[in-house]
């Protein structure tokens, strides 16, 4: 029998990385356990990831952020414009950071140089072991541990694990905990390019009747890109030489960036979301796409899943400091009742706000546009709008703020 661990952390993306750190920075012995790490492969990823302020105080607070930050671009407004072509126009609308007081609402990084600075911070966190293996095979929750069997025939027992294992997770399966999924009529290209006119800093979302066509600054004369469709056009889109790409993108941007040049292959993916039931159960605790999924619509998606990591260290050694156990079920259903509000509240926003642009009814069009008038002729309500976009649903967590540091948290 194996010995049993304290905290078993499964899966090595962004979520699951900032977990394990996140929990060593609380004193609190972690493993992790998954495939090593290969930046071959990590360099292959094109996408990138629009970080907000807590999250950069996150990464910083953990160390991470130093390693890394050179490679991103500070985001320091939001550009909206409807391409719809609809019979009521909405006005286009500018979100500047400056209206909140702030240099930049955060900023964008390619996911490579992120999985590359978190992994850098893992080797060197002195809480945190390193476990690889090319998968977990079974998971078997006990009343004292979960058993995780893995493909090279060893095992680990854990009184803690955390699934940070993806949208398919093996983890959340064995321990019970089912999911309401549902899908969209839409595919998403993302790509980088370059392009002759300076961002400025600037996010710029097209609204269009298959989805957002979003472009993200980068450093220099890079922009991220992440162009929704129906799933043929997509794969069309992907499928295109360089040159046809670079052609129909401009055509798209109608030359607000100037010329383009592709600069990284494409990769193309469906739309999808998911909720699990609960945040954990049966010594397993969620934590990104394990426990949620949305559409890359408004920078939602990790910024969530920090926020899910920051929670669960919080949760985790308040219940070590009394003495109690860190599997057991209250403190699991303080970890699902601390995120249940913010989870929701942001996957129903990003999904009401996509199938907003999918929806051809004439009454929605114009409470669209009225939004987008009042937004566009309010700074007060625009400054409502950024603040809700940027701070969580409950209490920030005390490793995403800037006046806290991992050393005295």
């Amino acid at each position: 029998m194996a010995p049993i661990v304290q905290i078993a952390v499964v899966g090595a993306g962004p979520a699951g990385l900032a977990s394990a750190l996140a929990l060593s920075a609380f004193g609190c012995e972690a493993i992790l356990v998954a495939p090593a790490y290969d930046p071959a492969l990590a360099a292959k990823d094109m996408r990138t990831t629009a970080l907000l302020s807590s999250s950069l105080n996150l990464l910083e607070n953990l160390g991470v952020w130093r390693l890394c930050k050179e490679a991103a671009a500070p985001l320091t407004s939001i550009r909206i414009a409807d391409d719809r072509d609809d019979l009521l126009r909405a006005p286009e609308v500018l979100f500047n950071a400056s209206e909140l007081g702030l240099s930049a609402f955060g900023a964008n990084i390619p996911n490579a140089a992120l999985i590359s600075a978190l992994n850098a911070a893992a080797e060197a966190a002195p809480a945190l072991s390193l476990l690889a293996t090319s998968a977990v095979v079974r998971v078997t929750p006990g009343e004292r541990s979960v058993r995780l069997d893995l493909a090279e025939g060893k095992n680990v027992e854990a009184a803690l694990v955390v699934a940070a294992d993806g949208r398919a997770s093996l983890v959340r399966a064995g321990a019970g905990i089912g999911v309401r999924a549902w899908s969209y009529p839409q595919s998403a290209v993302a790509t980088v390019f370059r392009h002759a006119r300076p961002h400025g800093g600037a996010t710029t979302e097209l609204h269009r009747r298959t989805g957002p066509l979003t472009t993200v600054p980068l450093p220099g004369d890079m922009s991220s890109l992440v162009w929704v469709e129906e799933p043929a056009q997509a794969q069309r889109l992907g499928a295109l030489c360089d040159a046809d790409f670079a052609e129909a993108l401009d055509q798209r941007l109608q030359g607000f960036l100037g010329c383009i040049s592709p600069s990284g292959r494409r990769v193309v993916f469906p739309l999808s979301g998911h909720t699990a039931e609960r945040m954990g159960g049966n010594r397993t605790a969620l934590v990104g796409e394990a426990a949620h999924a949305m559409p890359p619509i408004g920078a939602q998606g990790l910024n969530l899943s920090l926020r899910d990591a920051s929670v669960l260290a919080e949760c985790v050694v308040e219940a070590q400091q009394r003495g109690g156990d860190i599997g057991a079920p209250d403190v699991l259903r303080g970890y699902h009742d601390a995120r249940r509000a913010d989870v929701f509240a942001r996957t129903l926003a990003v999904d009401a706000l996509n199938r907003s642009l999918l929806a051809d009814f004439l009454p929605a069009q114009a409470l669209r546009g009225a939004g987008l008038h009042l937004l566009a002729n309010s700074a007060a309500l625009r400054r409502l709008l950024m603040h809700g976009g940027m701070t969580p649903v409950g209490a920030l967590p005390r490793l995403m703020r800037a006046d806290m540091p991992a050393s005295r948290a």
